[in-house]
């Protein structure tokens, strides 16, 4: 299928083709026919990646922040090699767009296969020929009213959220500044609200279209009287209501609201504008200013959009859900007339065009800017509808250990992971799998696999693939191991193993249910126990017979509650998500396994932290070495991410961020300077040699699976207030969940 991207670093746009979405739960596929162009939002992102990289730098100083910061933490090389990658990738564009559906999760039962929808979500509605996009993010579109109208019920949705936000009554005079197409729909709303309208742009051809659209009055804002025509206007009261639509990055707008807005009005601001308020005008007249964000309540709230969860009328009337039923409702009533708000419509295959008429390439005048796409012949559709089945497990012949396979293509994977495989002589870069098709195929390109996919059985029923990579989110992280394993596939997988007690007895019975001679090399990411210094750090202290004392310390950094890593069913939670690395390291660094263990937590817990963000653990080692793991998010990001002290046999080691290493002993201390390798190029070599020697193990197994136990057994310890054992017989049966 067809779908637009631009180039990160370069700002190219082509139509591109990838693999069809995936249909997954609690998402629609929908079958695209047109779709909008916001030309403030678009043409801002389009602008941007075509500057300059120090010109972006300037206009973006949160992101370099992070950048430097980054820097300090990890190392130039390791950031640099994340930039760059992260430029060189492709992006999707676009928000809003009208189609049919073609499949339906069971879960959802309102939509049904053939309604007509318009979509919305600058993550789900791209422009492409096909997407899949959560019930919340989706309306139903009546048969009255084309879909070439309905394609714009997101810009529409933006245009009544700045209305709400504003709450104008019935006879108030509302100033309108910017008529773009978000300016001219919020004319129509406010006229068929019953207020008197003004509108107010630069551009003369908006003008007469405002006009179009029901404003009462239409003001150039340089050529006319602008101020005194609106004080006449309202009878010397001034507007009740400034909304500015306009895109600029001049103060102007603001300032002019102001000015004309009356004592005690209010301002709402829409588009992206200077925001140096003027003190004095708005001071002396108390005025009231009101930001109005995207296209209504729920939009970037992780339980709203992507679980589906919708907020009771009674306690939030207008979602935006509900902003874009209403929008697509007064176009069916004809209050909303989009006929002549479509200047210009182009092909898929023609976007380019569009994009160099919003760019300023072109002198043309436009509001709304509308792609069309092609039918899908019966055959394809069929391919997008059909569910696909795990295959039955059929060993293939075929299959070589060395023809690899990948899921999950995001930034981890195609920074620490895919670049250590490339060039490697005996590999072969087979296939490639991700949710979204734009990103499988520029990986596909970028890296060299053979093919890109979003069908996860793709990759694990290929005839050739016998060692599959999965670096999806930790929720999906059992079944696609589960599934790799029962067809005897070498397995690379990041971590978690899993993110619940039930899986990994699973997953452990099925493993060791295979018999040896067949049984496939399960590895998780655990790269730490290969990074240099912990390797020396080791080293150090190999002739060192006695138990240790080992205090890791991990400044983790904030991370909301609606990260998904916070969440129980795709990320576990940090714990289970992230501890299980440094229970690895200590694991490594003594050649010993959890015996029994204590954890506490600040027992504090926020609209924003969880109390399991901040937390320490004891535990004791099989061989009798002792190790506290520290784990907070309550420091201060310039101090050291990872910082290991290790004791016993009177010597001594600290390792600070994988870039310097002391080791002292008899009074004498040896200093050691690390490039920040946290061991990703080393865990990948490991394994492919492990693949190449037939090889069963990189990592012990059975200290694998202790790992992701030990895990579920600190949250036993924080649920319990108590000191447990890690090494329980009962704990399959019956440990906590990670929830």
């Amino acid at each position: 299928m067809k779908q637009l991207a631009q180039n990160i670093r370069t700002g190219e746009i082509t139509v591109v083709d990838v693999s069809v979405p995936r249909q997954e739960a609690g998402k629609i596929l929908v079958k695209v026919y047109s779709s909008a162009l916001s030309p403030g939002t678009e043409k801002t992102t389009i602008d941007n990646r075509r500057s300059s990289l120090l010109h972006r730098a300037r206009s973006q100083p949160d992101e370099v922040r992070k950048i430097v910061d980054e820097i300090r933490r990890t190392g130039f090389a390791t950031t640099y090699k994340r930039v760059r990658n992260k430029l060189e990738s492709a992006a999707a564009l676009g928000y809003s767009n009208a189609g049919i559906v073609l499949a339906v999760d069971p879960s959802i039962q309102d939509i049904e296969i053939g309604d007509r929808v318009a979509c919305a979500g600058a993550e789900y509605a791209f422009h492409s020929d096909v997407i899949a996009v959560p019930r919340n993010l989706l309306v139903k579109v009546p048969d009255s009213v084309p879909l070439d109208y309905a394609a714009f019920t997101t810009l529409g949705a933006i245009a009544m959220q700045g209305i709400r936000q504003t709450n104008p009554t019935l006879g108030e005079t509302i100033v309108v500044i910017g008529l773009g197409i978000i300016g001219q729909l919020t004319i129509q709303m406010l006229k068929a609200n019953g207020c008197k309208v003004i509108g107010i742009d630069i551009d003369p051809n908006t003008l007469v279209e405002a006009e179009k659209s029901g404003a009462d009055i239409v003001l150039h804002r340089n050529n006319d009287p602008v101020e005194s025509t609106i004080e006449s206007a309202t009878t010397g009261i001034g507007a009740d209501a400034v909304i500015i639509t306009a895109g600029t990055s001049s103060n102007d707008p603001v300032t002019l609201a102001g000015r004309v807005c009356r004592e005690r009005g209010r301002v709402t601001i829409v588009g992206a504008v200077g925001m140096d308020i003027p003190r004095s005008v708005y001071y002396q007249k108390e005025l009231e200013i009101r930001l109005s964000r995207s296209y209504g309540p729920g939009r970037y709230n992780v339980d709203y959009e992507k679980k589906g969860q919708d907020f009771p009328p009674a306690y939030v009337r207008w979602t935006m859900n509900r902003n874009m039923q209403a929008f697509v409702r007064l176009i069916a009533e004809g209050k909303v007339a989009m006929k002549d708000l479509i200047t210009h419509t182009f092909s898929i295959h023609d976007a380019e065009r569009a994009y160099e008429l919003i760019a300023g390439e072109k002198t043309e005048f436009y509001l709304g800017i509308l792609l069309q796409y092609e039918d899908l012949d019966r055959d394809e559709l069929l391919a997008i509808t059909e569910v696909t089945e795990s295959p039955p497990v059929v060993i293939s012949k075929a299959r070589s250990p060395l023809c690899i396979g990948f899921i999950g293509a995001g930034s981890f994977a195609t920074g620490y992971l895919i670049p250590h495989l490339q060039n490697v002589d005996d590999l072969t870069l087979e296939g490639v799998c991700n949710r979204t098709g734009l990103t499988a195929a520029d990986v596909r390109n970028k890296f060299g696999f053979i093919f890109s996919t979003t069908n996860e059985q793709d990759i694990l029923a290929h005839e050739r693939i016998g060692t599959v990579f999965i670096a999806t989110r930790h929720g999906s992280h059992f079944r696609l191991v589960k599934s790799a394993l029962e067809q005897k596939l070498n397995v690379f997988v990041e971590k978690p193993l899993a993110l619940h007690p039930q899986e990994l007895e699973e997953l452990e019975r099925l493993y060791y249910a295979i018999p040896e001679r067949t049984r496939p090399i399960l590895m998780v990411g655990y790269n730490r126990r290969f990074a240099p210094l912990v390797r020396e750090m080791k080293d150090f202290f190999r002739l060192i017979r006695e138990p240790k004392c080992i205090q890791y310390h991990v400044n983790a950094g904030f991370i909301p509650k609606d990260h998904w890593i916070q969440d129980p069913g795709e990320g576990g939670g940090r714990i289970v998500g992230e501890v299980c690395h440094f229970i690895d390291t200590v694991s490594f660094l003594t050649d010993e396994t959890p015996e029994r263990l204590h954890a506490e937590c600040i027992a504090t817990e926020t609209t924003t932290v969880t109390p399991y963000d901040n937390m320490a653990v004891t535990m004791r080692m099989s061989g009798g070495s002792v190790v506290t793991i520290s784990y907070v998010a309550n420091n201060d990001r310039s101090m050291p991410k990872e910082t290991i002290t290790m004791s016993g046999g009177n010597s001594s080691a600290i390792m600070n961020n994988f870039s310097s290493l002391v080791l002292a002993r008899d009074m004498k201390q040896t200093k050691k300077r690390g490039k920040g390798d946290k061991g990703h190029k080393a865990e990948i070599q490991a394994f492919i040699s492990a693949i190449r020697e037939k090889r069963r193990e990189i990592i012990p197994v059975k200290d694998i699976f202790i790992t992701s136990q030990t895990t579920f057994k600190i949250l036993e310890s924080l649920n319990t207030k108590s000191t447990v054992l890690v090494n329980d017989p009962s704990y399959l049966s019956t440990g906590s969940s990670a929830t």
